[in-house]
């Protein structure tokens, strides 16, 4: 049974390598890097229907495990499934105990790589595979799956894209780079998104799309396409994003007629609002509450980026003002002021309470609470680079204000560390200030998916 021509020729080379090994028991370790939805799944499951034709009599397991059960896992059992069948072997396989799939004495055995996932005694006899193995934990690998191939010194697959340079994809790829070097055996094998591109005119003209809207510095482009790592973290902004940033409208103080307007609202910690107020000049990491209103310009979308274009025009800053003071205020600012169509609030905690009382002043259907978390804090910023990369986002002029130095203070002292399974923290060191500005203006992001019902908002004379 020969490798289906459903591979395109950058899959059949892995699929070639793979087979050669395990069908001649050389054990091999090999990683692939395929950009993402470059194909990587569909030759794992058509290399899984390979083998377990050619086990079908002489038996044995093939094992591949994924950082998650649901649904990650269960989407890769599925894939077998469908492609047994595409194979005419639906009346053949066997499911078994919700994670096994046999087919004749040959078993495809589906895992979790989760760090509480309990899978110490299975054997590998067929192949070992590692999907997203840049998100699985190299301690789980080293101790519990690396040793189920042991005693019958199976080869290994590891799958993926990159992410920095602490992965276990990472790790293990340098290592085959400098196998190969001393015995020429590719055992590393990288196709980014033009290689991909090459066999699929659809995938071109999406990951163009892709680059156009995050821009091709941003963090997910480089790593999910362009494949190259991310080295440590460092100053989330560089000098170029901060100049596409800056705008040539002014600063308003109240709606005009015919605009649409939307808010991001950063709160400040209730611990430190019983306090007198202070300027942020003398307590520089004084916790404030920060209110950042956008004009949503959608003349600038097109087929590629359909969101629209977000001028920053109001700044509010209160600094040791308690919520329950702020909230006639915030009512009057955000209903009678700017009429704004979506307000995203921080409900983190005490937030909570802001973004209830919010909800029913203006409209559940206005107010959207947003809870922070190491994911929901990572998508904001992923959001937030890439409005800025795509010529979304703009500031208004320099007016001289407090807000105007403080914001802009903040966008240079901006950091961003990256962790674990594709997640960004982004913050503001507290011996350089707050990230009050930056986390509203991220808010103010979020507020912007915003779709009209009506006609689309003109552009304002004198508009960038």
């Amino acid at each position: 049974m020969a490798i289906t021509q459903k591979l395109r020729p950058y899959q059949a080379e892995v699929a070639r390598a793979i087979l050669n090994s395990v069908l001649n028991r050389r054990g091999l370790t090999f990683s692939v890097e395929i950009s993402r939805q470059g194909g990587k799944n569909e030759l794992s499951a058509q290399l899984e229907v390979l083998l377990l034709t050619l086990f079908i009599g002489i038996g044995g397991n093939l094992i591949k495990c994924s950082p998650t059960f649901k649904p990650q896992t269960l989407i890769s059992m599925m894939r077998l499934k469908e492609r047994l069948n595409d194979v005419g072997y639906a009346d053949l396989w066997v499911p078994e105990l919700g994670y096994m799939v046999r087919l004749g004495k040959a078993r495809g055995v589906f895992l979790s790589a989760d760090e509480q996932s309990n899978v110490v005694g299975q054997t590998a006899h067929i192949l070992l595979e590692v999907d997203e193995s840049q998100d699985v934990s190299r301690e789980k690998y080293t101790k519990e799956f690396k040793p189920m191939g042991a005693a019958t010194n199976v080869t290994t697959a590891l799958y993926g894209t990159t992410w920095d340079d602490s992965t276990l994809l990472e790790e293990v790829k340098q290592t085959n780079l400098e196998l190969e070097r001393r015995d020429g055996i590719k055992r590393h094998f990288r196709y980014d998104w033009q290689e991909v591109a090459k066999y699929n005119p659809d995938y071109l003209h999406y990951v163009e799309g892709e680059r156009e809207r995050l821009g091709e510095s941003h963090p997910l482009f480089q790593t999910q396409y362009a494949l190259k790592p991310i080295h440590g973290g460092g100053g989330f902004l560089s000098p170029q994003q901060r100049a596409q940033m800056q705008g040539s409208h002014p600063r308003c103080h109240q709606r005009q007629e015919g605009q649409i307007y939307v808010a991001g609202i950063d709160l400040a910690g209730e611990a430190e609002e019983g306090e007198d107020a202070a300027l942020r000049a003398i307590r520089p990491g004084r916790d404030s509450t920060v209110v950042t209103i956008g004009e949503l310009d959608f003349s600038f979308s097109n087929e590629v980026i359909r969101e629209p274009r977000i001028r920053i025009v109001e700044h509010y800053w209160w600094t040791g003002k308690p919520h329950t003071s702020l909230y006639p205020q915030l009512v009057d600012i955000l209903k009678n002021l700017w009429g704004c169509r979506r307000v995203v609030v921080d409900a983190t905690g005490v937030g909570e309470g802001v973004a209830s009382f919010l909800s029913k002043a203006l409209g559940r259907s206005v107010v959207a609470p947003f809870h922070f978390s190491q994911q929901s804090k990572s998508r904001l910023g992923f959001e937030l680079l890439a409005a800025i990369n795509s010529g979304r986002l703009k500031m208004y002029l320099q007016d001289g204000s407090q807000e105007y130095r403080e914001f802009w203070n903040e966008m240079e002292r901006a950091k961003s560390t990256f962790r674990a399974n594709q997640t960004m923290n982004l913050f503001v060191e507290a011996s350089q200030g707050h990230d009050d500005f930056l986390s509203s203006l991220a808010l103010l992001v979020e507020a912007a998916h915003y779709a009209p019902r009506s006609a689309k908002g003109r552009a304002r004379d004198g508009g960038v």
